[in-house]
């Protein structure tokens, strides 16, 4: 057990009855738990499995690589619309949880057998279009042209949803101009970019501190 997720879980004001069990059904799966991104993290072979999650609404047990794993019932949710490979059920009562506690064993036993097995999810795909305004700019510049192409296919897709977000023409062009340093630098439009965050390479907003 990890010092740093029993101070996580103490000092958790609504949720701290329903994340003692799932740690508990976790633990007792054979997992090994750590800490990580500011989150209880589970891991079987040196792979992260499964997150543990307090949110405003409820918590949660998230399976990293949930897109693999059997669900009759459709237990398993997308944390949201763009999500591809993760998946979590979402409680809000202790009830919840030992009602379903067959179900969330039978989960993490597929997960376990899915990484001996050394099963992936299906490679990302980027479905999001081009939009013309970065068409243009990356046929303007060779050198931004060339380190999109050299972003990881997660990262050019985030950054397609955000500039496709917009509705109208010149904020294309605006957030697309915004965005420019972070593409040069291999960066995602959610990774940090001062050497500040406590969830590397994510920016989690520490940099608000100084």
């Amino acid at each position: 057990m990890h010092p740093e997720v029993d101070a996580y879980i103490s000092n958790e004001s609504r949720w701290k009855p329903e994340l003692t069990v799932l740690r508990r059904i976790v633990l007792s799966m054979g997992l090994t738990e750590e800490w990580k991104w500011r989150k209880p993290c589970y891991t079987h072979a040196g792979t992260n499995l499964i997150l543990i999650h307090g949110f405003k609404e409820s918590c949660a047990l998230m399976f990293c690589q949930g897109s693999l794993l059997k669900d009759p019932r459709g237990l398993l949710q997308k944390p949201g619309e763009n999500s591809q490979d993760g998946r979590l059920i979402k409680f809000t009562s202790v009830r919840e949880i030992e009602a379903l506690e067959t179900e969330i064993r039978t989960f993490i036993e597929e997960a376990k057998a899915a990484e001996d097995a050394g099963l992936k999810p299906a490679p990302r795909t980027t479905t999001e279009p081009v939009p013309e305004e970065l068409k243009q700019k990356l046929e303007e510049s060779g050198e931004l042209k060339k380190a999109f192409a050299a972003l990881t296919p997660g990262r050019r897709r985030a950054y397609l949803l955000h500039f496709n977000g917009a509705k109208q023409a010149a904020t294309r062009c605006s957030r697309i101009e915004a965005c420019r340093a972070r593409i040069l630098a291999g960066k995602g439009p959610h990774d940090c970019i001062c050497g500040h965050s406590q969830r590397m390479p994510n920016c989690d907003g520490s940099h608000k501190r100084f």
